[in-house]
């Protein structure tokens, strides 16, 4: 009947089609996914929600996977998430997963791999999780930073974290051994590592790094949360950003481009990787096995207000080629 059978006469699907709406019936997902073997439910596992990157990228990923034809089930694994899960991947009611936050520690990551269920992890990555991968190039992107600063002849200082997510481990190397190239590595007290990646958390580092004696002139902060809560807390202490404090975020979520921060920052191409795991995902659940794939896409340099719009330096040797600069 509902399947617009050509048997059924046209007077008697009126019928049952009215009585239906007249009931609000909605058919059952779970006899239909015991017909067709699939739910057509993708489980989608986040971490940190007050970080406006993750419902960022959960609003492009919705978009693609609705573009599919398939439904997305959230999980938040920083809030008791993974247990429900696991216990989703167990009872098979997701077709896919795709993990936004994936550390090798991740117990959830343990289990999805040893399902049968198509794994795609896309902003974070995983050394040697056999799965596909998608993310952007991290260590490119900060040493980008850093040859930008450099070259600005800025004395440096880096606001970062806890090193286990790939993408603030990749950020920090990268950074690092771009000033390390140029015979400036980063002292030892220009450094400050964050427990939290938070507006307070950011604030609190700044106001640590302008007690030095020799406090910096610019700072990479290895998010843009870090970084908006770094100009608040330089603007307490008396500080202008930038005339006084430069500071550079890394994502380019919605608020460093507002006019209160106007944050130059380094920008994730989210739509392309949301994309591509989904793309990866789709192909993985018709066609089951092969290699996996890792995908590492480059990133914009977006120059604003904290940095005074000033222009990335002539190419040199502080001024390698690789990601591009925006203004």
């Amino acid at each position: 009947m509902l399947a617009g059978h050509p048997g059924v006469r046209s007077e008697t699907r009126s019928k049952v089609l009215r009585a239906l709406a007249e009931t609000n019936y909605q058919p059952n997902a779970m006899a239909r996914a015991m017909k067709t073997s699939q739910t057509g439910s993708i489980g989608v596992v986040v971490a940190r929600l007050s970080n406006p990157l993750y419902p960022a990228m959960l609003q492009v990923i919705g978009t693609q996977l609705a573009r599919a034809g398939l439904r997305m089930v959230v999980w938040d694994s920083e809030h008791g998430g993974d247990e429900p899960a696991s216990i989703a991947l167990r009872q098979g009611i997701v077709d896919g997963v795709i993990l936004t936050t994936a550390t090798a520690a991740s117990p959830f990551l343990r289990d999805a791999m040893n399902s049968r269920t198509p794994v795609v992890l896309v902003n974070r990555t995983v050394e040697g999780c056999v799965c596909d991968q998608i993310s952007s190039d991290n260590a490119g992107g900060a040493a980008r930073i850093a040859h930008y600063l450099l070259g600005c002849g800025r004395r440096i200082a880096l606001i970062g974290g806890s090193l286990e997510p790939s993408t603030i481990r990749e950020r920090e190397r990268g950074f690092r051994e771009a000033l390390t190239r140029e015979n400036e590595p980063l002292p030892l007290q220009l450094y400050q590592r964050v427990d939290t990646f938070s507006h307070a958390s950011g604030r609190e580092a700044i106001l640590r790094l302008l007690d030095l004696a020799a406090p910096p002139d610019a700072v990479f902060c290895a998010n843009d949360v870090i970084a908006l809560g770094a100009i608040d807390g330089a603007r307490n202490r008396g500080l202008r950003v930038p005339e006084d404090l430069w500071v550079v975020g890394y994502d380019d979520i919605e608020m460093a481009s507002w006019d209160a921060y106007d944050l130059t920052t380094v920008r994730q191409p989210l739509e392309e990787m949301a994309r591509l795991a989904t793309e990866l995902l789709v192909e993985r659940m018709r066609k089951p096995g092969g290699n996996a794939v890792t995908h590492c896409l480059p990133n914009d340099l977006v120059i604003r207000g904290s940095t005074s719009r000033t222009p990335f330096p002539a190419e040199s040797g502080r001024a390698k080629a690789g990601n591009k600069e925006k203004t």
